[in-house]
């Protein structure tokens, strides 16, 4: 159990790897949520999230793009998802050391 807890701790902070190093924070928590994702339901479930919410971000970030163009709102856009981005991977992080589900705001639904 706490072996899982601390996996599924280290899956959403391991989004922060964009942050880091500009790329890493979808492939990742894809590879773990693949490969560890028949062997817990938490883990399903929290992956799920976590690449519903990362491809959230990119769908995003894609969106903001044509709006820099009407009146800089796309610059608003991608510093609100810059802030989720980092904010969010740590507030799950905490909630999963604690056995709580996560939440992340701004994201769709690709993997049900």
């Amino acid at each position: 159990m706490k072996e899982e807890r601390q996996l599924l701790v280290v899956t959403h902070l391991s989004q922060l790897l964009t942050v880091l190093t500009g790329f890493g924070g979808l492939i990742v928590p894809l590879i773990i949520w693949l490969s560890k994702r028949n062997e817990s339901y938490q883990l399903d479930e929290h992956g799920k999230n976590i690449i519903n919410f990362q491809l959230s971000l990119i769908v995003n970030c894609i969106i903001c793009i044509p709006l820099i163009l009407f009146f800089g709102l796309g610059l608003l856009g991608f510093l609100v998802l810059g802030v989720v981005s980092v904010l969010f991977p740590i507030v799950n992080a905490i909630k999963a050391s604690h056995g709580e589900n996560p939440k992340y705001p701004l994201s769709f639904n690709f993997i049900s």
